[in-house]
């Protein structure tokens, strides 16, 4: 799906389209699951499904100092355990878990209105 925005010109990496396999940001296509705040791009973010992700990887996304993260769990919402994000609500920081086709939307939102946002996003597959 692309993506159109709203205000162009606004600082921060904006998710331009998504779709199955393919997350696209400003032209540059990302063919695996990565981490995107305002001011980074984290590439081929290590858990490729749902199933693969564990607390390192929830460390490595605090790590980018976020005030709210989106978790996109790939095609479908899917929650994640309680003990896997108590890193992220330990250090009071807000979360919130959707399918990554939501959070691409969502994280474009937040960016739009300055947050320092971090999009996890596993990729969407078949």
């Amino acid at each position: 799906m692309k993506i159109e925005l709203d205000s162009p010109g606004k600082a921060g990496n904006r998710i331009d389209a998504y779709t199955v396999g393919q997350i696209t940001i400003a032209n540059q296509v990302y063919q695996s699951s990565l981490l995107v705040s305002p001011d980074s791009i984290v590439p081929e973010w290590a858990p490729q499904s749902f199933a693969e992700l564990t607390t390192p990887h929830i460390e490595q996304i605090i790590t980018l100092a976020p005030e709210i993260v989106i978790l996109g769990t790939g095609k479908t919402l899917t929650f994640p355990d309680e003990k896997l994000m108590r890193p992220i609500a330990e250090r009071y920081i807000g979360f919130e878990i959707m399918d990554t086709g939501a959070a691409c939307r969502s994280y474009n939102f937040l960016v739009s209105e300055g947050r320092q946002v971090v999009a996890a996003l596993i990729m969407i597959t078949k």
